[in-house]
């Protein structure tokens, strides 16, 4: 493919995405990170098989970059999913003389 191609599709991809995640509500909003999730693994471990046979400087440099942030994004819905999922728990009752 052309490079004028490339880019419409990515255009579109993006507008595309901003749309579909625009229109999710915010209650499920931290659930369906919680299931990209697992998707963004898949991209994390694309990058890391990749980044063998990668040939240049360049190549890389990006495909770290690439790898870090999808390491980020990774991290990052792991925690707020946790914190989600401790909302839903109940507090412990204290084991003092409390009522």
């Amino acid at each position: 493919m052309d490079l004028v191609t490339e880019l419409a599709i990515l255009c579109l991809a993006a507008f595309v995405g901003f749309e579909v995640i625009s229109k999710v509500p915010n209650t499920l909003h931290t659930p369906l990170m919680s299931g990209t999730n697992a998707i963004h693994g898949i991209v994390l471990l694309g990058g890391l098989l990749v980044i063998g046979p990668a040939d240049g400087v360049i190549n890389d440099v990006l495909l770290v970059i690439a790898i870090a942030f999808g390491t980020i994004n990774v991290i990052g819905g792991f925690l707020v999913t946790d914190r989600m999922l401790a909302m839903f728990k109940g507090k412990k009752e204290g084991g003092g003389g409390g009522r």
